[in-house]
């Protein structure tokens, strides 16, 4: 039986370019915020590092568009505005060992398939693409992570647009499917009205009609929130009782709320600051083994860029970090293929049946 999580292949380093390489190159840093001129800027993918004497050590959690910086003989992955004058920042443009640098892209790739045609139909994902087995490998994955990994959701405010994929994910949340929850003020919003008032923008979140006045449905639930000061006090002042922010702060899960200048209230738990935000929600993705990104494209994107194709456990084995895209289009997952994020799987439907069936699969 194959097993859920596939095993890890390290590099053969006693391949002779490998074996020969020099060790890596560190600079200092000549100001804070500001890397040495030939800095090796990391992928996703697991990148090993030569120290010297054939030891080479794997860059933790490296992650697109970060650099390596060593502290006390060990390697740090961070964002250049990070870096401090005179850190020690790895340097070298190239990925096969010339500059002590090696960035691994096979480590958990399957048994060569076994056709040899150089000419087949439909060998990449779109609208047509049956998705009967990406929701199979996702229940299976799901299952093993609920209990043995860190599953982190990015929503859309869409999830909370209709009645019962909302219900959906709060069943995925309650049911302990759900480590950690990133979005922006709008889903947050629009579920705490649907909580309120049965709305979404003003339309009733199973009927979809049109409610007199209810353009300003969002905007008085924003305004009784700031008012008790906090989602945890609304929920408690208001008597909610149901929806996605009701089932995180019941259950402890952490939530993540990402500002953009678009906003209005906003919440007040919103991260105003555009880099504070990216630091709370790299503090997930820095342990998330699964990602399920939602009818976001912003969102998705930028949580996509904060992962690595890989995760080292506590036992120090490796593991592959899975991330899906849910989205009616291509554009979401090709955007996120195109700045690097490969391992994307895409299931392209609506969101609203997506969680339906993934929630019919998981409820008792």
């Amino acid at each position: 039986m194959t097993p859920v999580i596939p095993s890890y292949t390290p590099p053969d380093f006693s391949r002779p370019e490998l074996k020969n390489a020099p060790a890596a190159r560190f600079d200092p840093a000549p100001a804070d915020g500001v890397v040495p001129a030939d800095f090796h800027g990391t992928s996703n993918y697991p990148e090993y590092v030569h120290m010297g004497g054939g030891s080479w050590l794997l860059a933790p959690e490296s992650r697109m568009d970060a650099v390596i910086v060593l502290r006390d003989e060990a390697l740090d992955v961070t964002e250049p505005r990070n870096v401090r004058q005179g850190d020690r920042v790895a340097t070298g443009r190239t990925e096969n060992g010339e500059d002590g640098i090696y960035v691994h892209t096979t480590g958990f790739d399957p048994p060569a398939a076994q056709t040899t045609d150089k000419f087949a139909f439909r060998t990449r994902g779109t609208r047509e693409t049956p998705f009967s087995r990406s929701y199979d490998e996702l229940y299976r994955i799901l299952h093993h992570d609920r209990d043995n990994g860190y599953i982190s959701w990015v929503l859309g405010p869409a999830v909370a647009f209709d009645k019962d994929s909302r219900e959906a994910m709060q069943g995925m949340i309650e049911s302990g499917y759900c480590h950690a929850l990133l979005a922006g003020n709008a889903l947050a919003t629009h579920d705490l009205e649907a909580a309120y008032l049965r709305t979404a923008l003003g339309q009733d979140i199973y009927s979809q009609h049109l409610l007199p006045m209810g353009h300003y449905n969002h905007l008085d639930l924003l305004n009784e929130v700031r008012r008790r000061g906090s989602i945890k006090k609304a929920i408690e002042a208001l008597n909610l009782t149901d929806g996605i922010m009701y089932a995180c702060e019941k259950h402890r899960v952490p939530y993540v709320l990402a500002g953009s200048i678009r906003d209005d209230g906003p919440l007040p738990e919103v991260i105003e600051n555009a880099y504070q935000a990216q630091d709370a929600m790299r503090f997930h993705a820095r342990k998330s083994t699964t990602v399920i990104a939602m009818a976001t494209q912003l969102h998705a994107i930028a949580f996509g860029n904060m992962i690595p194709s890989y995760h080292v456990m506590d036992n120090k084995s490796i593991r592959p970090v899975y991330l899906y895209i849910v989205d009616m289009t291509e554009f979401s997952a090709d955007k996120l293929a195109n700045r690097g994020s490969a391992q994307a799987v895409a299931i392209l439907t609506n969101v609203q049946d997506f969680m339906v069936n993934l929630w019919n699969n998981f409820k008792q």
